[in-house]
């Protein structure tokens, strides 16, 4: 049976600017960097993370034919197509306030949250991250949890 995720992919619209992003920014390291020549393989994981691999995919062939391609960077220019990432951190706070210094725009947060405390920001293709420090949960969580933080 399946019992893990490894790889998830976004697409970005300049793989060096999400590469300086990922990787100065975030702090991620880069996985792979392979130039097929038809596609750039670019793959990156949060440190010390190799098996959580995020790859940075310029919409195109051989995986869109051109016209598709073309679409998808349109809507993603216009923030419209922005993939989703979540990862941890043992401390939000002091995440979030190391990102900030780094010049990394924070769309909101940190809020606490019933599951833990949370922030977002976007890459600069409006990918959409969430970086949370989860609580420990005696329970699973319902909708009521969340209707009485409201």
């Amino acid at each position: 049976m399946i019992n893990s995720v490894l790889q998830s992919q976004i697409f970005v619209l300049d793989q060096d600017q999400a590469l300086d992003f990922y990787v100065n920014k975030l702090g991620f390291e880069v996985a792979e960097d392979i130039d097929f020549g038809f596609m750039r393989w670019l793959t990156v994981h949060p440190a010390g993370q190799p098996d959580r691999k995020v790859l940075l995919e310029r919409p195109g062939p051989p995986a869109l034919d051109e016209q598709t391609a073309a679409q998808v960077r349109d809507l993603l220019t216009k923030g419209a197509m922005g993939g989703w990432l979540l990862f941890t951190t043992d401390d939000a706070q002091a995440t979030h306030d190391e990102l900030v210094a780094r010049g990394v725009e924070i769309a909101d947060g940190p809020n606490r949250q019933p599951y833990g405390i949370d922030f977002g920001v976007r890459d600069p293709f409006g990918n959409r991250i969430r970086i949370g420090q989860l609580a420990e949960l005696s329970r699973p969580l319902t909708a009521e949890d969340f209707a009485a933080q409201s």
